[in-house]
């Protein structure tokens, strides 16, 4: 681990590894492989359940703690998002407050060692190395100058927050268990294997793919002089989150994409929330804004 994260030092040392997230990684990865074992043997309600479980952890994160709370990019009524605060914490990626804090960094300092997953230290930090280490300095300094008054202005943030550890414990494992156990007699142990484990895996390793695959594979049309790229396979796994080199370019857009539904499947949810008025003002940068960046700035590969 060391070979991977030590190109930045804290006081002249190696930043500290953090081993109870090595271990903790290391057996939720080996746990989501016997996992693979169980899925032929558990029934199709529970693998349709695990998916629908999988759909919210991944809105909780992209309609939630990334497009809503650290971008701004539209506004949700209380019922959205207390929803969404607990889709988040089905994710169990920390809190919305953390997340949107370091993300805000991940923006205004990307690819320096204030980024929290700087994807210059390679694929194997911008994935998941950076979890294995203590912060860099940067990335603590920096986010303390940050203004994030209108995270803590919202009872809903604060209210995840402060209880957020029981609220993993409900939301990422006892519910996605004991539904199928409870309403189609699945085992205990295929509902907990699959709908907690597998899916929750599943679920990080695309997240993180946002941090490291978008940032490193594809074409960057909008701005070639950053490193977020667009990455159709990322875009599809985490649900409209892979259009990065659009995302970096124009923060505040609310789709993160130009081509409003396609692929977006966040986008999709946001629009139909506005449909039943949960959720309003969206921003959107417009055509001539975005076919101006592109010429200014784009790669020409679209």
């Amino acid at each position: 681990i060391c070979h991977f994260n030590c190109s930045s030092k804290l006081g002249g040392r190696c930043q500290g590894i953090v081993w109870r997230n090595v271990v903790f990684m290391a057996l939720l990865h080996l746990g989501a492989v016997y996992s693979l074992v169980l899925v032929p043997g558990a029934q199709p309600l529970t693998w349709i359940w695990s998916y629908a479980c999988f759909i919210i952890t991944a809105l909780g994160v992209t309609a939630g703690a990334h497009r809503l709370w650290s971008h701004r990019s539209y506004k949700a009524k209380l019922p959205l998002r207390v929803f969404l605060a607990a889709a988040n914490s089905m994710a169990f990626q920390n809190d919305i407050f953390e997340w949107a804090r370091d993300h805000r960094v991940h923006h205004k300092y990307s690819e320096t060692d204030a980024d929290p997953h700087n994807a210059m230290r390679g694929f194997f930090f911008s994935h998941v190395g950076w979890l294995f280490v203590r912060k860099h300095r940067d990335v603590i300094e920096k986010g303390k100058k940050l203004d994030v008054s209108d995270l803590l202005a919202d009872p809903v943030v604060r209210l995840q927050r402060r209880y957020y550890k029981t609220s993993v414990l409900v939301m990422c494992f006892l519910i996605p268990t004991l539904v199928p156990w409870y309403f189609w007699g699945e085992s205990l142990w295929n509902a907990y294997f699959l709908a907690s484990i597998l899916r929750y895996t599943i679920s990080l390793n695309l997240t993180w793919l946002v941090n490291s695959a978008a940032h490193m594979y594809g074409n960057r049309p909008y701005d070639k002089n950053i490193s977020p790229r667009e990455n159709r396979f990322v875009t599809f796994g985490a649900i409209g989150e892979g259009f990065h080199n659009f995302h970096h370019t124009f923060p505040f857009d609310y789709s993160t994409s130009e081509f409003g539904l396609r692929l977006n499947p966040t986008t999709c949810f946001i629009d139909l929330m506005c449909w039943f008025g949960l959720a309003s003002n969206r921003k959107k940068a417009s055509v001539e804004m975005i076919q101006a960046r592109k010429q200014r700035t784009g790669d020409g590969s679209a």
